[in-house]
């Protein structure tokens, strides 16, 4: 504490700006005037992330070699871990339908988490509440679709909010059924990709600010050599979760299709 204090009195510029502006990107000038198509850095990333993973994709399978070369080996690694790891262990046979899907979540969130440790961008663009919320909608939507498609309409939603239950207390299951199935799900799926974006995102802003700050000569030295010295932890941790909640997300994802595909009762 007291070389905290130390360093603060002699005077580091310290300072961690409001959380909104670490969120808050203006249009790239030049697209002011192309209303909901403006472009501003995290729509451009989001962009480039699409390009570098079609393009990833294609150069690994446009020929693909009996013998694999080492873009081709990644991307077969990828794909059979969704595969193997997540849809048949989940999901089962029915699922192989929805690799492409899943991979695609897979790939497309953990590119987009790596952003936050990415030299020259440092932001990861999940943690941007509309596109992680737009990725949940996307689950919803297939998962919904899945399961009346599988079960027909009528038998989805009943099997789905209605639970072998007494009828006399149905009148209180049924809505917690539906706010539980229907609601709660996308939602969590949000919320959870969301929050820990956010969160590593501050933690990384602040132990950059800090070595930045206090690695002068001065009082506030050992405040800056300790932040140095737990950066790459850091910065190894957040790339664990990195890798966690875009494993997490494609799993939950394959979860809530197995309910559709294979109703419990």
């Amino acid at each position: 504490m007291s070389s905290i204090l130390a360093a603060v009195d002699y005077g580091g510029p310290w300072e961690l700006p409001p959380i909104g502006e670490l969120f808050n990107f203006p249009v790239i000038p030049g697209t002011e005037n192309w209303g909901i198509f403006a472009v501003n850095r995290v729509s451009l990333m989001l962009l480039t992330s699409t390009i570098m993973l079609c393009a990833f994709f294609y150069v690994a399978f446009v020929k693909p070699r009996i013998v694999p070369n080492r873009i081709q080996s990644l991307a077969e690694s990828i794909v059979d871990f969704i595969r193997n790891g997540i849809v048949l262990e989940i999901i089962g046979p029915k699922g192989l339908k929805y690799v492409p899907l899943l991979t695609c979540f897979f790939v497309f969130i953990f590119l987009n988490n790596l952003f936050k440790l990415t030299p020259g961008i440092m932001l990861p663009t999940t943690s941007r509440i509309h596109v992680a919320g737009l990725l949940a909608v996307i689950v919803w939507l297939v998962y919904i679709g899945a399961g009346i498609k599988e079960q027909g309409f009528l038998h989805y939603f009943k099997e789905t909010l209605v639970p072998p239950a007494p009828k006399m207390i149905l009148p209180i299951l049924v809505p917690i059924e539906f706010i539980s199935n229907l609601i709660l799900r996308p939602f969590t799926l949000m919320v959870r990709l969301f929050a820990n974006m956010v969160a590593g995102h501050i933690l990384v802003v602040i132990t950059l600010i800090t070595i930045h700050a206090f690695l002068v000569w001065g009082p506030g030295l050992p405040v800056g050599i300790f932040a140095l010295v737990i950066s790459p932890l850091v910065f190894g941790f957040e790339l664990f979760i990195i890798g966690l909640q875009a494993y997490i997300f494609t799993m939950l994802a394959a979860v809530y299709i197995s309910s559709s595909l294979n109703p419990a009762h």
